[in-house]
């Protein structure tokens, strides 16, 4: 169990934030990490009487949370009121998104929350309103930056997990066209050293085992279906090894994901988006968790979007938030608070 309480954004009003957030409350047991929401408290009582749920929302501070926790859903209230119809996205609402996800970072920086655990988030919205981050990840990169003065910018790299599978897309967010030149070796390079380095730090793994995914069928088939193994990824686990990562591949990608291939290694790279999702989806679609590392505090989220179509509904499950709230502890518990928190 953590020993802060885990602090909640609120994610996109309009979407499935609030519903599963709600539920994650309701069914909450004596081994439940503690959290609160930082979010508008008045939003969480309309949505809660929607869904017909008999949960108190109790306006209270970080501080009070763990004790108001077993009783009702302690709430941080934001500065201001929230639209948030379901299924409906408003622009008025992007404000207050992104209100939430900068004080939950501020309140892990000043030593009241120990991780956060983000909802789902429209960027299409953001970006309506001025939001000039490519994405969620990189705005908590850029907030790490502020809070905790590192310079540059932290590189935040996406995980996903499951308890039988860690793997991370090297490129991510990109037009598979694109993969090719994108992918470098001093990509790979830093990636899988982040990746290393927090397994170590956040998971408590001493020698972390990480395999590599070639990019091209069957791994190029000793270059005669592409030269990337070779000339490219090749030489960069090489360097990698060099530097005391022990990390095997490039692997045919088709069968790096079997049960007795996942049994030899804590965490496998992905050459591009789909190569990664696919089997950790495949495998535990509603179980699956985001968690992001290169930040100096811990992140979660559940492993999937806003939802907006059946926001409001009843149909949204909190499993895949339950497993980032249990990660996130599970994280925060292996961490020095030291790290994480200091001046405001």
């Amino acid at each position: 169990m953590t020993r802060l309480p885990l602090v909640l954004t609120q994610g996109d009003p309009s979407g499935v934030g609030p519903d599963i957030t709600l539920v994650a409350w309701m069914r909450r047991t004596p081994a439940t990490p503690p959290f609160y929401v930082v979010a508008d408290a008045d939003l969480l009582r309309r949505r809660a009487s929607r869904l017909g749920l008999a949960a108190r929302v109790v306006e209270t501070s970080p501080a009070e949370a763990v004790s108001v926790f077993g009783d009702g859903l302690p709430v941080v209230p934001l500065r201001g009121p929230v639209e948030g119809e379901p299924g409906t996205p408003s622009v008025k609402d992007a404000a207050a998104t992104l209100q939430s996800i900068e004080v939950a970072v501020r309140h892990v920086r000043q030593g009241l929350a120990g991780g956060v655990v983000t909802n789902p988030i429209a960027k299409h919205v953001l970006y309506q309103a001025g939001f000039t981050h490519p994405g969620h990840t990189e705005f908590l990169g850029v907030l790490a930056e502020r809070l905790w003065h590192i310079a540059p910018s932290p590189r935040p790299v996406m995980m996903l997990w499951c308890e039988d599978l860690a793997v991370v897309p090297v490129t991510v967010h990109i037009p598979l066209r694109d993969v090719p030149v994108a992918l470098t070796a001093a990509l790979l390079h830093e990636t899988a050293t982040i990746v290393a380095a927090d397994l170590r730090r956040r998971f408590g793994i001493a020698r972390p085992r990480l395999a590599c995914a070639g990019l091209n069928p069957h791994a190029g088939e000793s270059g005669s279906m592409g030269r990337d193994e070779i000339d490219l990824i090749g030489p960069a686990l090489e360097r990698l090894r060099h530097d005391g990562i022990e990390i095997s591949g490039p692997h045919p990608a088709d069968t790096l994901f079997t049960a007795a291939a996942r049994s030899r290694y804590d965490a496998a790279l992905a050459m591009y988006h789909d190569q990664a999702l696919i089997p950790i989806k495949t495998l535990a679609f509603d179980e699956a968790v985001n968690v992001t590392l290169g930040l100096p505090f811990v992140r979660t989220s559940p492993d999937h979007g806003t939802a907006f179509d059946i926001a409001g509904t009843g149909a949204a499950r909190p499993t895949s938030l339950l497993a980032a709230i249990g990660l996130a502890a599970r994280l925060t518990a292996n961490t020095d608070p030291r790290q994480t928190s200091g001046p405001p």
